[in-house]
């Protein structure tokens, strides 16, 4: 009998796997044949190792310095989901684009495995700017940043105190600090968080004692009639073909999977204090219209300098914009790329 729960357990988890949403183009794996690709690392002002994917396009003039984007990754993602294809659409514009893991997670450096530290995060992106701009191929007053979901926040955290950012942009954004705070729509009660903190506090002497990590938050691994629309909207993505991938000496059970005693560090991080110091570097917010994130674009949109815009795609949702390239607004952000990076030496590939 056990063996026969096990298999029918594996066999519901493959008709979840085959049912994943592939709708409006979701290509998460998508592999340009116009770029070339590198695995590349490089140290933060930590001496911490970040792991990133270079995508350099075929056409680029080699006597010519081109433009450059980094791309960060959903919170606890890794590149391979959602970032990659991001570098690489926008390598194809001639753009050269990385996208690197954040520490912690993926390939990157960092003890313990998916360990909360928005500073890390955000350094990370300031640390990519110091490898692209001493490449002898890239013009180091040409780099911008593209943050998805989570790193968008953090995006906006580096670019406040990193000038050489040129043009920032976000794409489904999440205020990791305020949903930490307060939730969605403010839904999350002091005490809750109060009970956040505990929980998060206890676990410190556990695991200072030598005792298990645990993890907390992240996507649900199975589906019920009482799953949340938004945790079936996570699941669709990272528990399914359509986006599933685990990096090496992880595992798939961590995937989003923050630990339990360093997630509350996301409550003393504030992305938009300050936002306006950005200015006039411009920003781009992109957010779909029935994205349940919208509402961190529209704060930072409301609370940034000029220039900024905000735009918001009709039908899409927040993981929608993941992957699926039939709602992405690629030409809106190659747009923004080019004109504010802008030279003469981004050729549209042919």
């Amino acid at each position: 009998m056990k063996n026969l729960i096990m298999s029918l357990t594996l066999l519901a988890g493959s008709f979840a796997a085959m049912g994943a949403d592939m709708s409006n183009g979701a290509d998460n794996f998508y592999k340009s044949d116009k770029v070339t690709t590198q695995n590349v690392t490089f140290k933060n002002q930590y001496n911490m190792t970040v792991a990133g994917s270079l995508f350099t396009p075929k056409n680029a003039n080699p006597n010519t310095k081109s433009p450059a984007i980094i791309v960060g990754h959903p919170m606890g993602a890794v590149k391979e989901q959602s970032s990659d294809l991001y570098a690489q659409k926008l390598a194809d514009q001639g753009f050269v684009t990385l996208a690197i893991d954040l520490p912690f997670w993926g390939e990157s450096e960092g003890q313990p495995r998916n360990a909360v530290l928005p500073e890390a995060y955000s350094e990370a992106f300031s640390a990519a700017v110091d490898f692209l701009g001493t490449r002898p191929f890239i013009d180091r007053e040409r780099i911008g940043v593209l943050g998805i979901c989570g790193s968008g926040s953090f995006v906006i955290s580096a670019a406040k105190i990193d000038p050489r950012m040129k043009a920032i942009a976000t794409v489904s954004m999440y205020d990791m600090g305020a949903v930490s705070r307060n939730g969605l729509r403010h839904s999350q009660t002091l005490e809750q968080r109060k009970e956040a903190f505990k929980a998060a506090a206890e676990q410190r002497y556990v695991e200072f004692s030598g005792g298990e990590t645990k993890y907390t938050g992240g996507t649900a691994h199975e589906l019920d009639e009482n799953t949340h629309p938004i945790q079936r909207e996570f699941y669709d993505f990272y528990r399914t073909p359509r986006g599933e991938f685990t990096p090496k000496g992880s595992s798939p059970k961590l995937t989003t999977h923050p630990t339990l005693s360093s997630s509350i560090k996301f409550m003393n991080f504030y992305p938009f204090t300050d936002i306006e110091t950005i200015s006039p570097r411009p920003l781009l917010f992109i957010t779909g219209d029935v994205a349940h994130s919208r509402e961190f674009s529209e704060e930072a949109y409301r609370l940034a300098g000029e220039p900024k815009e905000l735009v918001i795609v009709p039908g899409a949702g927040h993981v929608d914009l993941y992957d699926r390239v039939n709602l992405i607004p690629f030409d809106k952000l190659t747009a923004f790329f080019k004109q504010h990076l802008s030279g003469s030496c981004c050729p549209q590939n042919q």
